[in-house]
């Protein structure tokens, strides 16, 4: 039984170890991409007395945007995170910021947004279309699953009777010694945040699943009121503005989504905090059909406790939920699987010289 845990720990640290090595190092380089986007983008993303803004300001601003534009917008997004202004991403796959004030053209996207953008696609798929994100959750479940826990089995056997040196790392030791303490004393230190990290990771693709097991904490509360729909504005034409100009008591608009063809619904998604906070992430998203009239499709207030859990996996992933604390601490625990792969491997490299050597 050991001998076999110990080869699944093995060859899963060789082969989806790897994986998690570059999902791990392109999350921490993530990690700060707020910080790193503001800085390098201050005239694309920043604005002066922001946070004397009104939301009132913000709706006038975009509901004029999308007046001029018309037609030709695919999506429009408002302030939030480290974006200050309004960016317009049209048909054509052009973006263009503005200023949530006076509308003023700001300019396009820069190299380092485009930068973090692909960073994110290769961090979710590896850059493989279609199939990358597959292997990318595959590999996550099989790191939370049976590659960490055989760690765990691993180093509670060898360790038990003697905590402190399973801990301990000796660097006046051989090369070979400090490699191993390494090894196991960051695999000790760091487990449950990878557990965390690997399991949190892999909702982003089997997010379907996810939420059928969260289902079985949802009570059998009335939630039918997500459902209702209200007329909007009487007229011939389709009121988007005035929708923009009514306001939200709870939220903040973040997105608008447009639709694809004549039938296909307006998709407005709304946060309840524009900045980066810790704690719970709160949502909403609203559709808006041809005919004028809004539909509620999730509302953190009312939704089932399944959907409540599901929309924290993001927050809890890049550590946001717990702050600056939180985002250090995933920062760093995502360094550990590269440092984990580097050293296993010298690790089963010395002990295939040690065989070779005794087979001569």
């Amino acid at each position: 039984m050991n001998k076999t845990i110990r080869k699944i720990h093995l060859w899963l640290g060789l082969t989806c170890g790897l994986i998690a090595s570059f999902s791990g190092l392109t999350g921490s380089l993530y990690v700060w991409q707020p910080e790193i986007s503001s800085f390098l983008n201050p005239d694309l993303l920043q604005v002066e007395d922001f946070g004397d803004l009104d939301e009132g300001t913000i709706m006038e601003t975009t509901a004029s945007l999308l007046a001029i534009h018309g037609d030709s917008i695919n999506s429009i997004f408002l302030p939030y995170r480290e974006q200050q202004t309004i960016s317009i991403k049209f048909d054509n796959g052009e973006t263009s910021y503005h200023h949530p004030v006076t509308r003023a053209f700001l300019g396009g996207k820069s190299a380092s947004i485009l930068f973090f953008e692909n960073l994110l696609v290769l961090h979710r798929t590896l850059g493989i279309p279609t199939y990358g994100k597959y292997i990318v959750g595959t590999s996550a479940i099989l790191f939370f699953l049976f590659l960490l826990t055989s760690g765990i089995y691993i180093w509670t056997t060898s360790y038990r009777n003697n905590l402190k040196e399973g801990f301990t790392i000796k660097l006046n030791g051989k090369k070979k010694k400090i490699n191993f303490d390494l090894h196991k004393a960051f695999g000790a230190y760091f487990m449950v945040p990878l557990l965390i990290m690997a399991f949190s990771g892999s909702y982003f693709t089997y997010n379907s699943y996810y939420k059928s097991g969260l289902s079985l904490f949802d009570s059998k509360r009335d939630s039918t009121g997500m459902d209702i729909q209200r007329p909007f504005m009487p007229g011939n034409s389709l009121r988007l503005e005035d929708h923009l100009l009514s306001g939200n008591e709870a939220y903040a608009l973040r997105a608008i989504h447009f639709p694809k063809n004549t039938v296909a619904p307006y998709r407005f998604r709304y946060i309840k905090e524009r900045f980066i906070t810790s704690g719970l992430r709160r949502t909403k998203e609203v559709e808006l059909d041809a005919k004028g009239h809004v539909t509620v499709v999730s509302d953190y207030r009312t939704d089932p406790n399944s959907n409540r859990m599901a929309t924290q996996f993001y927050p809890i992933h890049i550590g946001e939920m717990a702050g600056t604390i939180g985002r250090i601490l995933v920062f760093v625990s995502g360094l550990v699987p590269l440092l984990m792969f580097l050293t296993g491997l010298n690790i089963y490299r010395n002990k295939k010289r040690r065989k070779t050597k005794k087979g001569k």
